[in-house]
This record gives C-alpha cells, sequence and structure tokens, in this order.
C-alpha cells in the first residue's frame, strides 16, 4: 500500500463522519469513512487487472478522485487524459504507454476498437473500456516501472510527452503543500481547473485529503468552463459563492476575471483565505490588484517533473512579483540564469529508454533568488526576445503585464532583432481604441525604454486549443502564433516612415514592411 495512500487512510480515519467529496448546491457528498470503503472496492476490482497502465479519461467529479486513488491504493499506473484533448492527442498518450484500459464514462463515444467491459465498482458513473489493436507490451514501452502516474503535458509539437512519477513523489509534494497551509485553517477546497491537471490533482485533491478538509468537485460545465481556455464569467461567480469555499487554484486568467468582478461590485465569499495562482507569469501588479480588492492571491510555481508545485507565497511569508520561497522538497538553485531543481524529481519521460531523472532538472526558466530567499521567474530561456540593441527581453514578463489591463484578455509579445517590441492583443468586447491606448501608454512608463511595447493591433477570436495557438495548459505556442499571424506582425515592424521610438497602434492603414 503506498505511503499516499496510507496517510490520506489515517486522516480519513480521524474523520470518518466528515464530508471528504462533495458537489456544491446538490446532496451528493462522500464522508471520509464512505471515501475508504468505495475506494478500497474499486482498488480490489483494480489489482484483478493485467499490469500496465490504465486511461482515465471523465470530467471532474466524485468518481475521477475515487478512481486516481484506488490506483494509487492499488498500485496501478494511471494516465489522466484531459478532456479537452483533440482525440489524435488522447489517441496519442494511450498508445504511448501502452494502455489496454480506458475508465470513462458509460455514455462516452470512443472509436471502434474501443470495448465496453461494465461499470466500475465503487464508481458506478464510470465504466472500463478494452483498448484493442495496438498493445504494447509495458515493459517495453520505455516507462520507468515503478510509475504511479504519467501526466501528459504539452511539447512543442502539438502531441504531448508523458511524465512518468512515483507514488513516493506524489506523497512527498502533496505532504510539503499541506504542511505549508495547514496555518491557513482551509476546510473547504474548490476544484475549479480540470482534476487531470496536475497541480488540482496534488494541491487541490491530495492535500486536502491529508488534513481531512473536504474536496469540493463540481463537473466543470456547472463552473462555466469549456474546454481549457473558455468560461462564462458570471456562471464561475455564482458557482463560487455557491460553493463558499476556504481556498482555490486558478490560472492568470481566472484571478483576472476575479478581480475585475470584485472591482465591478461582486463580493467574494467571506470563507475564501487563499487563492494560489499558477499556470503562467502573472505580472506583480495584478497580484497587487487582487490584494487590493479583497483577494487573498499568492503567486506559487512548478512543473509537471516536480510533482507540481515547487514554492509558494504565503500569508505572512510573501513577496508580490515572486513565485514565493522553494517548498521543503525542493531544492532550487541558479545556474546561469537558468533556474535548476533538484530533490523530489520525476521518473523520466515515456519512451525514454533511460527513465530515471538526473539529480537537478534544468528547467528552462529564467530567474533569480533573492536574499531573502524568494525566488522570481522572469521567463522561459528559449523564448528571450533579443532586441537590434542587444537588450534581453524575456515576452512573458510584458505580456503579463499587458494583460494585467482591464480588457486585455490574451497578449503575444515579439520583436526578435527588432529596435522595439509589437504587440499582438485579444481584448473583451465593448474595449475603445482611445482608453486601450491610454492603458498600454500608462503601462510603458513603468517599464525600461527596451521593454516597452511601441506598436500593437488587435486579434480577432484568440488564442485557443483550438486553433494550435495554445499549449494544453494555456501557454503561448509561438512559433505557430508567428507563423499564423505573420502578415500583421510584418505590418508593425519598422518602415523607412516610420521612427524607432514611435508609440503607436496598428488600425490596418499601416503600409507593410518591404520584403526586400
Amino acid at each position: 500500500m503506498s505511503e499516499l495512500w496510507l496517510k490520506i487512510r489515517a486522516s480519513a480515519g480521524n474523520n470518518p463522519g466528515t464530508p471528504a467529496l462533495s458537489i456544491p448546491g446538490s446532496s451528493i457528498s462522500v464522508t471520509y469513512a464512505q471515501l475508504v470503503k468505495r475506494v478500497e472496492k474499486l482498488a480490489n476490482f483494480m489489482g484483478t487487472l493485467k499490469p500496465g497502465p490504465i486511461g482515465l479519461l471523465a470530467d471532474n467529479g466524485i468518481d475521477w478522485i475515487i478512481t486516481d486513488l484506488a490506483c494509487v491504493e492499488a498500485q496501478k499506473c494511471l494516465v489522466p487524459v484531459p478532456t479537452f484533448f483533440t482525440p489524435s492527442q488522447r489517441e496519442h498518450a494511450l498508445d504511448d504507454v501502452g494502455a489496454e484500459h480506458l475508465v470513462a464514462p458509460v455514455t462516452t463515444r470512443l472509436p471502434a476498437n474501443y470495448r465496453l467491459t461494465g461499470r466500475l465498482p465503487g464508481a458506478d458513473g464510470l465504466g472500463l473500456w478494452q483498448i484493442t489493436g495496438g498493445e504494447t507490451d509495458f515493459d517495453l514501452a520505455g516507462i520507468a516501472l515503478d510509475a504511479q502516474k504519467i501526466t501528459y503535458t504539452s511539447g512543442s509539437t502539438g502531441f504531448p510527452k508523458g511524465v512518468c512519477l512515483s507514488a513516493d513523489h506524489l506523497a512527498e509534494v502533496a505532504g510539503s503543500v499541506d504542511i505549508a497551509t495547514r496555518g491557513i485553517a482551509i476546510k473547504r477546497h474548490l476544484c475549479v481547473l480540470p482534476l487531470s491537471t496536475l497541480l488540482e490533482n496534488v494541491a487541490g485533491v491530495y492535500a486536502p485529503l491529508l488534513r481531512g478538509a473536504e474536496v469540493l468537485v463540481p463537473a466543470l460545465h456547472l463552473l462555466g468552463l469549456h474546454g481549457s481556455s473558455s468560461f462564462h464569467a458570471e456562471q464561475f461567480l455564482r458557482y463560487i459563492s455557491l460553493s463558499d469555499p476556504g481556498s482555490l487554484i486558478v490560472t492568470p486568467q481566472l484571478l483576472d476575471c476575479l478581480v475585475q468582478a470584485t472591482l465591478a461590485g461582486w463580493q467574494p465569499p467571506p470563507s475564501l483565505r487563499f487563492i494560489a495562482v499558477g499556470g503562467g507569469k502573472v505580472s506583480q501588479r495584478l497580484i497587487e490588484q487582487a490584494s487590493a480588492a479583497g483577494l487573498p492571491t499568492y503567486q506559487g510555481y512548478g512543473l509537471s517533473e516536480c510533482g507540481s508545485v515547487v514554492s509558494l507565497n504565503l500569508p505572512g511569508n510573501d513577496r508580490p512579483g515572486s513565485v514565493g520561497k522553494p517548498l521543503p522538497h525542493a531544492n532550487v538553485s541558479i545556474h546561469g540564469g537558468e533556474i535548476h531543481i533538484g530533490g523530489a524529481l520525476f521518473l523520466g519521460y515515456t519512451g525514454n529508454s533511460d527513465p530515471k531523472c538526473r539529480s537537478m532538472l534544468p528547467t528552462g526558466d529564467v530567474g533569480y533568488i533573492d536574499d531573502q530567499g524568494f525566488l522570481f521567474v522572469t521567463g522561459r530561456k528559449k523564448n528571450l526576445i533579443i532586441s537590434s540593441f542587444g537588450r534581453n527581453i524575456s515576452p512573458e514578463w510584458v505580456e503579463a503585464e499587458l494583460t494585467s489591463i482591464p480588457g486585455i484578455r490574451q497578449a503575444f509579445v515579439a520583436g526578435d532583432g527588432h529596435p522595439y517590441l509589437i504587440a499582438l492583443l485579444v481584448t473583451l468586447p465593448g474595449v475603445d481604441e482611445k482608453s486601450l491606448h491610454a492603458a498600454i501608454e500608462a503601462m510603458n512608463m513603468g517599464l525600461p525604454d527596451y521593454a516597452r511595447v511601441r506598436r500593437w493591433t488587435r486579434i480577432p477570436g484568440g488564442f485557443s486549443v483550438a486553433n494550435g495557438t495554445l499549449t494544453e495548459n494555456g501557454r503561448l505556442r509561438r512559433a505557430r502564433i508567428l507563423a499564423m499571424y505573420r502578415q500583421k506582425l510584418e505590418k508593425l515592424l519598422p518602415t523607412p516612415d516610420l521612427p524607432a521610438v514611435s508609440t503607436r497602434h496598428d488600425t490596418g492603414s499601416s503600409r507593410m514592411r518591404s520584403s526586400g
């Protein structure tokens, strides 16, 4: 039996009648005693299946967590498949690990080579599907044999890569998060990110269960969330008010929604004591706006390869602009400006003939640690823009500043090899050119001259997973955006009649830069 399940079971023994999993606005709830019973019932069934990874394709809900924990107890390797994956990405993940079983709702429409064998005992809202054809011997799939979970992260191509994690690693990270946040006395956590997101799975489910807290797990559509990058703001806010949570884990975009709503008069529940934000670069201004609006917001940092959370700001130990101090399980150091992490690390990637990870992981993130021990992340090493004046600029830094402006939903900054930065903006409906121009001018005044956005244009639709411009966890696919919007970007670059130091936005009248 894994250490993680032993600790959750011990927590259940101390809180048998306390709700463990609930769906707000309904009578559906599972106590800790019932959770143990259902998990162990399903774990016994899982133990009868042949060795090999098991896929899980389902919306957020109680059955998702029970299936996950049953695999932890039965020491079965689980592969959570995000529901927003395209069919080809889903097939890639399952083929990559050689999965012969998939857990999914019985109503799921799947290809002909998936055969429903029956409902799962203990989680009978889900069925077990047998995958026929194309099976891969588990021992030969390049997967570490002691992997308990394989989480798929976005790669530089359209196909994600699998990160192999051990049960002991997950237990160590969850325990570290639990210890760090125990002083906040959070009794109810509302899951608003997909449970297939490792951050929500570890910090939003495992850590609260270790302390005997209640995990609220509504289906994502109840929260107004659809796919990986769209949501209905009013429904999202109503459900938070209904749920009375003590904590949330949000992306920068969701945090901006909370900030703007609060400034417009929405009252966050008095129970809300801790909002952790991660998943992308967050501007210091947005964090400060959130705090000024009465939202208890704390930025963190993590990677799938590190079991999700690496560092976290906390009440009384917080420095806006930083991603907090490293938690006890992570050893963080800076080498040549790049963040390296040691301590609890992943086992390797799927398909890797040598799955064991080195003792230190170069993250590809650029940053520094200040004299108080707070970690700052300034951007991605591979994304650095080098201006024609030789200045190195992390586009994520400037993009975070842009998206902290009310009305700007998404931003993409470019300008490599040129004298100034340019940007593509996705704005909310009703934002006029004059106010947007004034807001960007004000933002520029707070930035060094080399990091100011000199020209910009708005684009319709926005960046999304569906059009290939966002990764599954919401990061910009820069090469794809550069190719898709090449002509718009070229119109923003210097022309003979446009001085490099002017600040303008494009309304479609600018001349195309000569290609000769």
